[in-house]
């Protein structure tokens, strides 16, 4: 397969395009030109041809990867999951996920506790974040360790109470609808006892 044309992106530094014979074009980087000693009237082999075709396809889904770590952070899982939705091939995501993990640019344990972290800040209880830390994909064995680090939710538990009441006792239909609301944001039935326990004269 000859290479026709060798050019530099005009808005990407480091980036180029082969256009090959037969009408395909391949993107790589610049590292790969001196990897593979490539320029333009260059006929490569069927082998070498299909070495830098995954490496192309590796170098192309890594960059891909750091830009969307550069929006957030992910979850190992999430990522490889976010690269193969976006049309990347299964074996260039793993590449590309296992290599920023081996950088340490993805970390599940450190973004299991910044999801803790960020969603008891937020006023959740445990159960709702036990959902988040499923939803972005976090290994369950890492689960309890993070959720171990999370604050005391009494403050904030009796904060919601109180801005949702304003100091009324509740009848019954108010009684269930914050309940409910409780409820959703992840907190158990006994923590809203607890903290309805001097609002409430009879059992519910």
């Amino acid at each position: 397969m000859k290479i026709e044309k060798l050019t530099p992106s005009k808005r990407h530094k480091d980036v180029y395009y082969i256009d090959l014979e037969d009408g395909s074009s391949l993107k790589i980087g610049i590292n790969q030109i001196a990897d593979f000693s490539l320029f333009t009237g260059r006929d490569l082999s069927d082998e070498e041809y299909a070495e830098l075709s995954e490496s192309a396809s590796r170098w192309g889904c890594m960059q891909r990867a750091m830009q969307l770590v550069g929006y957030r952070p992910h979850s190992k899982k999430e990522l490889l999951d976010k690269l193969i939705a976006k049309g990347e091939a299964a074996e260039a995501a793993e590449y590309a996920a296992d290599r920023l993990e081996a950088l340490g640019i993805i970390n599940d344990g450190e973004y299991a506790l910044m999801i803790v972290r960020h969603y008891a800040a937020k006023g959740y209880g445990i159960g709702r974040i036990r959902n988040e830390l499923y939803a972005r994909g976090v290994p369950r064995d890492l689960w309890e360790d993070a959720l171990s680090q999370m604050p005391d939710q009494s403050d904030t538990l009796s904060h919601i109470v109180e801005s949702r009441l304003r100091g009324k006792d509740p009848d019954k239909k108010e009684l269930k609808k914050l309940t409910d609301h409780l409820l959703r944001r992840g907190f158990s039935w006994d923590e809203i006892r607890s903290a309805l326990a001097d609002r409430v004269t009879e059992e519910y």
